[in-house]
């Protein structure tokens, strides 16, 4: 195992005395082509051009020696160090942080960036950085080759954002650019490089925050969720109720990184409720006062989502893939539409037992085991403690089947 392993951050600014001591004892310097070019690397010792962290941390763990490992930024941050430290190595670090790249790029764009969310970009998963841009109005997002400002904005598409491009942070060829994102994808971007994504309606904000990582709104959202009717007008649709809503949102269990397709979103109860958990939502009703109405509700409570108006299933297939899927009108055929998209998660209501048996053979043909249960909820006028309301709906979820 290597004597001593120090990370040092870079963020194109002069080395620090710390720096450079661990550079001038380094046996063995890991780090990027445009690090290993650096002139405090000792030419004695032996480089390692870091592609996979992991398979550098193994010859690290081999090295008898003094190691440095160079890093852009703040290695701590999404960074080297993670993986360094893990169990299977065995490496104990020191670090000598730098700069962030994102607070360098929120530095360079002249933004505060205490309420922006923070998400890696990987081509396997890029989806996931794409739904946080959805759902919030401020985003960094630490790109990676096939993972850049180009594919973001294509998939985007249809939603409008402006993006901040930051390339080659720190070094002779930094470069900032703002452009909207239905033009970043005529553009061929250099490596490495931090996109932050703006805009989207939001609640007017008032005052600082008090937590990272947390839009700032006013007035504050309320609390709890399976609001009554009153926060949404007064007037909730058929299979809108609060008791169903609550028990809908449990199954699909909305979260960041999400995208939320809510096919007939009435009021749009359940999108916003979808939203305020950090996914991303597209409410899709075909009336268009239901869409107004959704939008609205949106604004009020400052979430970002989609309204897309047209009739399910036809509406469905330009829609990017869903993770979860809540269907409040449409029936068998629209379950069959959903099922064939593959999201974990569908969950129906039914008002009749026939109907509720063909939504379930529905989600069991589409491959998901199907779980149904009969709700049945009693309000009660709390002045005279008798009842004002009853309601019998069949609560109907599939969970995709996992194939061996």
């Amino acid at each position: 195992m290597a004597d001593r392993v120090t990370v040092i951050g870079w963020d194109g600014s002069p080395l620090t005395a710390a720096a450079r001591s661990a550079l001038g004892a380094a046996t063995l310097v890991a780090g990027a082509a445009h690090h290993l070019t650096l002139p405090e690397v000792p030419p004695h010792a032996e480089q390692i051009r870091l592609g996979s962290v992991d398979l550098a941390a193994r010859r690290i763990a081999q090295h008898r020696g003094t190691a440095v490992v160079l890093a852009d930024g703040d290695p701590g941050f999404f960074g080297v160090v993670r993986t360094l430290r893990a169990p299977e190595h065995g490496l104990e670090v020191e670090v000598v942080p730098a700069v962030s790249s994102v607070a360098a790029a929120f530095a360079r764009a002249g933004m505060p960036w205490d309420d922006a969310q923070i998400v890696v970009a990987h081509s396997r998963d890029l989806r996931r950085a794409v739904n946080v841009c959805r759902a919030h109005t401020k985003v960094a997002v630490l790109t990676a080759p096939g993972a850049g400002p180009a594919e973001l904005a294509l998939l985007l598409d249809g939603v409008h954002r402006t993006f901040v491009i930051c390339e080659e942070l720190g070094t002779d060829r930094e470069q900032v650019t703002v452009l909207t994102s239905d033009k970043a994808a005529d553009h061929v971007w250099r490596d490495p490089n931090v996109v932050i994504v703006v805009g989207g309606a939001s609640a007017a904000a008032q005052g600082s925050g008090w937590m990272a990582g947390r839009d700032v709104t006013y007035p504050s959202p309320p609390r709890g969720w399976g609001l009554p009717a009153q926060a949404y007008g007064g007037v909730l649709g058929e299979g809108e109720s609060v008791q169903l809503r609550s028990a809908q949102l449990a199954c699909l269990g909305p979260r960041p990184g999400d995208l939320v397709w809510d096919i007939g979103a009435g009021s749009g109860a359940a999108a916003v409720e979808a939203a305020r958990f950090g996914a991303a939502v597209i409410a899709v009703d075909a009336d268009p006062d239901a869409c107004d109405r959704t939008a609205a509700v949106a604004r009020r409570y400052g979430v970002q989502l989609q309204v897309v108006q047209g009739r399910a299933p036809q509406v469905l297939e330009d829609l990017p893939e869903p993770d979860v899927v809540r269907v409040g009108g449409g029936g068998a055929a629209v379950i069959t539409a959903c099922a064939a998209r593959r999201p974990e998660r569908i969950v129906a209501h039914a008002a009749t037992r026939d109907e509720a048996e063909a939504i379930g053979r529905a989600l069991t043909d589409g491959g998901y085991e199907a779980e149904c249960a009969l709700l049945q909820s009693v309000e009660l006028d709390t002045s005279a403690w008798v009842e004002r309301e009853r309601a019998v709906v069949f609560l109907l979820s599939g969970y995709r089947v996992a194939h061996p």
